[in-house]
C-alpha cells in the first residue's frame, strides 16, 4: 500500500510523514494544488490532507478533490462523512438534529422578517454565530432584542466580514492581561485593526442568513472530546475572564478525574452514527448537569493535546500514557484499506 500526503507546515502531515518513516510505510508527498494532482495519485492507494478553515486555497478546493477521489474508490482522509460539515455550524445543526444528538437548541433563518418576528418573541440572551470560524471567533453574546434585530438587519444587508478585527484585538488584550500571550502579540493584533488577514481579504462577507443558539449559563468551562479510530481523549477548557467563551482561552485541564465521563459516552454514541474518522465535540452543561453539544470539527490543534495523560477505548476503559492521534489516523487508513481488499 502507498500513501500520498499533502504537506503543510504545522498540520497533521508533519506527524503522518514522521510515522511513515518510522514504520517504513510507503508514501510520497504531493502538492494538492497542482493541476494534475489526480494523475499524480495514480500509483497511490490513499490520500491524506489536513485541510484548514483559514487557508483560502484549502477552503476553495480541498473537499472537491477529496470527495472526487473517494467517489473513484480511493481511500482518503478526511472522507466525506468526516468533513462535509467542517467549519459550517449551520450544517452541523442540521446534522446533529437529524441524528437526534443532544445539541444546544439552535435557530437559523434565511428571511429577515421571519428572523425579526422570532427575535421579538424569544427569550434572551442568545449566542450569535457565523457558520465559519474557530477558537470562538465570530461568536457573540446577544443580550437583548435590540441587539438581535441590529444583527439581523446587518445579516441581510452588508453582512459580516470573515475576520472580526475589533474582536480579535479585544481578545488579545484579555489574553495579555491573563498572561497567556506577550505584549508583542498585542502589537501584532493591533496591526490587524488596519490590515485584514489574507483569508478574509479573499472571502466575501457572510450574509443572507442568521444563526443563533440558546445561551447555556453558569458554565465555567466547556469540554472538548476527540475521537480518532475509536479512541477518545479530552480536555476541559476554562472560560475566559469577563467572557462566556472557553474555546481559544488557552486555559486547559487534562486531569481525567475532571472529565465528565457522560460526555465521553455521548461522544462515542454520536460518532457511531456519524462514522467519522476523526471528530472533536464541544460540550457544555445545563444547571442540572446535563451535557449538550455546541458544535463539532474533524480537525484540532496538533500539539495542544500532547499533555493528555491517556485515552478511553470504546468500552470506556482508560489507557494511561502518551499517544499520538495522528499515527492512529494513518493506521486507520491502512487497516480499512486492507479490510476491503
Amino acid at each position: 500500500m502507498k500513501l500520498a500526503i499533502h504537506h503543510r507546515t504545522g498540520s497533521f502531515s508533519e506527524r503522518w510523514i514522521a510515522y511513515c518513516k518510522k514504520k517504513h510505510i510507503d508514501y510520497k508527498v504531493v502538492n494538492a494544488f497542482d493541476s494534475d494532482i489526480i494523475q499524480q495519485l495514480n500509483d497511490c492507494d490513499a490520500f491524506m490532507w489536513h485541510h484548514h478553515h483559514n487557508e483560502f486555497k484549502d477552503v476553495l478546493t480541498a473537499k472537491r478533490i477529496l470527495f472526487s477521489l473517494e467517489h473513484a474508490g480511493i481511500r482518503v482522509f478526511p472522507e466525506f462523512k468526516t468533513s462535509w460539515h467542517f467549519d459550517d455550524k449551520v450544517a452541523q445543526k442540521y446534522l446533529l438534529e437529524a441524528i437526534d444528538a443532544p445539541i444546544v437548541p439552535s435557530y437559523v433563518f434565511y428571511d429577515k422578517e421571519v428572523a425579526i418576528k422570532w427575535a421579538e418573541k424569544t427569550i434572551f440572551p442568545k449566542v450569535f454565530k457565523l457558520k465559519g470560524g474557530a477558537g470562538a471567533s465570530n461568536v457573540k453574546l446577544v443580550k437583548n432584542r435590540k441587539q438581535a434585530i441590529k444583527i439581523i438587519n446587518r445579516a441581510f444587508r452588508s453582512g459580516f466580514p470573515q475576520f472580526d478585527k475589533l474582536g480579535y484585538f479585544c481578545d488579545s488584550i484579555k489574553k495579555y492581561k491573563a498572561g497567556l500571550i506577550s505584549f508583542s502579540s498585542v502589537i501584532r493584533a493591533s496591526a490587524r485593526l488596519f490590515i485584514t488577514t489574507d483569508f478574509a481579504g479573499m472571502q466575501p462577507p457572510e450574509k443572507g442568513y442568521v444563526y443563533f443558539q440558546d445561551f447555556i449559563p453558569n458554565n465555567d468551562s466547556d469540554l472538548r472530546v476527540i475521537i480518532v479510530d475509536n479512541r477518545a481523549f479530552a480536555v476541559k477548557r476554562m472560560v475566559r475572564d469577563d467572557d462566556f467563551r472557553a474555546s481559544g482561552s488557552g486555559i486547559k485541564i487534562f486531569d481525567k478525574n475532571k472529565i465528565d465521563l457522560e460526555c465521553i459516552k455521548i461522544a462515542f454514541k454520536v460518532n457511531k452514527k456519524l462514522q467519522s474518522q476523526s471528530v472533536a465535540f464541544d460540550f457544555v452543561w445545563d444547571d442540572n448537569g446535563k451535557p449538550y453539544l455546541i458544535e463539532l470539527s474533524y480537525g484540532f490543534a496538533v500539539q495542544f493535546y500532547d499533555p493528555c495523560p491517556g485515552y478511553w477505548d470504546a468500552n470506556f476503559d482508560w489507557h494511561e500514557g502518551f499517544f499520538n492521534p495522528q499515527e492512529w489516523m494513518v493506521d486507520n487508513i491502512i487497516s480499512n484499506f486492507r479490510s476491503i481488499k
